[in-house]
């Protein structure tokens, strides 16, 4: 080890300036190197434990890991939590315990604890609360959704009246930062709060952003067509519609970008009910028959033989018609009586046809549309633009009832496209949109400099070669002990000559040998 030492110290002295330098760079470089990956490999791996938070939970979760003595750290932003990998399921139990995060609002949490004689009005208040911070919590995790609020309000129940007209409404208030919310998220945040509350409608949930915008404009579907900006959002939607089904048809035929379609579509605002009721006069139906069939008969015996008539008292002395009240008598004396009545009645059906009809608004009463294709360098033919404007008048559907096209509504021309000189971008351009990339290649490009640096010095500061001969004892003379002469000088380089060219030319390269030269 002494001999190591030493060795390294003799090297240290023929080292010049600039090449102890640099060995002293390099080995503190090594040094600090092997520093950070001891302490990065000593350094406990983070976790996310919650993200997302609000202010307050960040502000409750990071109380409480102070006081259990526990590192964490937090994340960019400030809304979210990390702490070593191997503690995360026990802190999220801990926290869990305590309540912690209770998120937006106060939950259902709120009727854990039971109050003995409380009114009715804290308790339908205190679910509206529960209700409402439910939703904002559920709201709240939904993607590019940051925070939540919602407001319900419901009518009051009354036992002895209540207003047919009030009905539960409901407001959402979103915090989505940069970006911004689409049709299918609003719909889903106004169809999970009507399905909360009881007697809440979709639409009459609205949807507000942090930017003031209401993103339910426009989306109730009530069968109302009266308002002017709903007939011309649905008109834009069904031009849009139909002037793509036909630039994706043509671009088929005439190539991608060569044909400009621009439909105009005109729509029935109107909403009717039609009722019609036909009879069929041809068409009835024996509904109920009556027969009815009554039938009297009446004889009494034969008289005494005196002729004289006696006046019999029952049902036939009153009967009407009998003028002296006294039925008639034969020659014999005996009374005879008969009576016979019959009665049918038919009752029938007429066929009947009730139809209801109901037209909703917004039916297409009328197309029109102008297609334009790009000109080739040999002109189409009549027949050829004639067949595509076919194609579009097929695709469109612009047909009266008998199968004919309705007024030649659909125009199409063959015209040159003009090209649109392509504006070079600028430097300036460049740097900004791609600011992030060049700020990440010029930190690699630098490290790389840095590197090419170091070993160009590290090349320049290679140590001169000592060489070390070994002689035999009885040639060895020692340096130090005493002065080399003549035959010392003649022995070495008989014994090894390139040895010897190779130490005196590097003595007369170095500073010392010339200048002692």
């Amino acid at each position: 080890m002494k001999n190591l030492i030493q060795q390294i110290a003799a090297i240290w002295k023929h080292l010049g300036l600039n090449q102890r330098i640099t060995l002293g760079i390099a080995v503190a470089a090594v040094i600090a190197g092997m520093v950070a990956l001891v302490a990065w490999s000593h350094r406990p791996q983070m976790q996310l434990l919650y993200g997302r938070l609000t202010d307050k939970d960040v502000a409750e979760i990071t109380g409480l890991l102070d006081e259990q003595t526990i590192k964490y750290e937090v994340g960019s932003g400030g809304s979210s939590i990390y702490v070593p990998s191997d503690q995360v399921h026990k802190i999220r139990m801990d926290l869990a315990s305590k309540g912690v995060p209770a998120g937006e609002g106060v939950g259902f949490e709120i009727f854990d604890r039971t109050n003995f004689g409380i009114s009715d009005f804290v308790q339908r208040t205190n679910y509206t609360r529960a209700l409402q911070g439910e939703l904002s919590r559920t709201i709240s995790q939904l993607h590019g959704v940051r925070s939540a609020r919602v407001m319900i309000v419901l009518p009051e129940n009354r036992l002895l009246f209540s207003d047919a007209k009030s009905k539960p409404t409901a407001s959402v208030f979103v915090d989505a930062g940069t970006g911004s919310m689409g049709q299918e998220a609003v719909n889903s945040i106004r169809f999970l709060v009507a399905n909360s509350v009881e007697g809440l409608q979709v639409n009459d949930v609205a949807v507000i952003d942090s930017g003031g915008n209401v993103l339910t404009e426009g989306m109730k579907d009530d069968g109302a067509f009266g308002d002017a900006s709903s007939q011309m959002k649905l008109r834009k939607n069904v031009e849009d519609y139909l002037s793509t089904k036909v630039e994706t048809m043509l671009a088929k035929v005439v190539g991608p970008g060569n044909a400009v379609v621009r439909v105009s579509a005109e729509l029935d605002s109107d909403s009717t009910t039609k009722t019609q009721e036909t009879y069929d006069p041809d068409g009835q139906v024996l509904r109920t028959e009556t027969i009815t069939d009554d039938t009297t008969n009446t004889n009494e015996g034969e008289g005494d033989g005196s002729g004289s008539t006696s006046q019999s008292v029952g049902v036939s002395s009153n009967t009407p018609g009998n003028n002296n009240g006294s039925s008639a008598l034969n020659k014999s004396g005996a009374k005879t009586s008969e009576q016979s009545r019959k009665n049918h009645t038919d009752s029938y059906e007429i066929n009947k046809t009730t139809v209801n009809a109901v037209r909703s608004p917004g039916s297409v009463t009328g197309l029109s549309a102008a297609v334009f294709i790009a000109a080739k360098a040999t002109p189409r033919k009549p027949e050829e633009l004639e067949e595509l404007r076919k194609m579009v008048v097929n695709a469109l559907g612009v047909k009266d009832e008998a199968g004919k096209e309705a007024n030649r509504t659909v125009t199409l021309e063959e015209v040159a496209f003009e090209t649109q000189a392509e504006t070079k971008p600028t430097i300036s351009d460049m740097v900004y949109s791609n600011s992030d990339l060049l700020r990440n290649a010029f930190a690699v490009l630098l490290a790389f400099v840095m590197l090419g640096i170091f070993f160009g010095m590290l090349k320049r500061s290679k140590p001169d070669a000592i060489p070390i001969e070994l002689l035999r004892p009885e040639t060895a003379v020692p340096v130090a002990a005493a002065p080399i002469s003549a035959e010392i000088l003649n022995e070495l380089i008989r014994q090894k000559p390139a040895n010897v060219g190779a130490a005196l030319r590097g003595w007369m390269a170095s500073p010392n040998g010339s200048s002692k030269n």
